[in-house]
């Protein structure tokens, strides 16, 4: 998410680097000024984030369903051990300033929220849901579960230093055991050219 995956960010250090705002000649004010919190900053890719699984479904194949579309992309990316899953060196010092940070903890937490909220009205809008249906909300919560239990495993693993190919192929079977724990009524939501 950050650009630099924590490269430059030491341990219980503020997140916002002065010499950023340095180098591209402005104040570390006007640099404040075009985010809304100093989290985001550090957190600058987090739209993307918040997108990526309404992505996912919107583009899945004809005859697939909302959550296997999301496994499909899970599982690409883990065999491909794809740094968009943190699977990276170096992603640990990123996950590392999280945790001893609060603030970017928190700021996480409000992201995975926006996550499930932007899921849900995707799932809404493409099973032909209406308001007061609470389905496409209980989907999005399985299908983000899914998600984040994925990116916690990872930066779980990542902190206690361990290659990226290992933890890939254990995310791999982690997705296995995790579509085996969801309901067909989950795997079977928003199918592709079904109403």
């Amino acid at each position: 998410m950050s650009r630099e995956l924590g490269g430059r960010f030491a341990p219980a250090q503020d997140p916002v680097l002065p010499p950023e705002a340095s180098a591209a000649d402005v104040s570390v004010n006007t640099v404040y000024n075009y985010f809304p919190a100093k989290e985001d900053l550090f957190f600058d890719r987090s739209a993307g984030v918040v997108e990526q699984l309404s992505r996912w479904v919107r583009a899945r194949d004809k005859g697939e369903s909302a959550a296997r579309a999301v496994l499909r992309e899970l599982r690409a990316e883990a065999e491909a051990v794809s740094p968009r899953l943190g699977l990276m060196e170096g992603y640990d010092r990123f996950m590392r300033v999280i945790h001893e940070a609060p603030p970017l903890r928190s700021r996480l937490w409000s992201l995975q929220q926006e996550i499930h909220d932007h899921l849900e009205a995707t799932l809404r809008e493409e099973a032909g849901a209406p308001d007061g249906d609470p389905l496409p909300g209980l989907i999005a919560g399985q299908i983000a579960w899914t998600h984040q239990t994925v990116f916690v495993t990872v930066g779980r693993e990542m902190l206690k230093g361990r290659n990226p190919d290992e933890v890939s192929r254990e995310v791999l079977v982690l997705l296995d055991d995790i579509e085996e724990l969801l309901s067909e009524k989950v795997l079977n939501y928003a199918v592709r050219g079904a109403q």
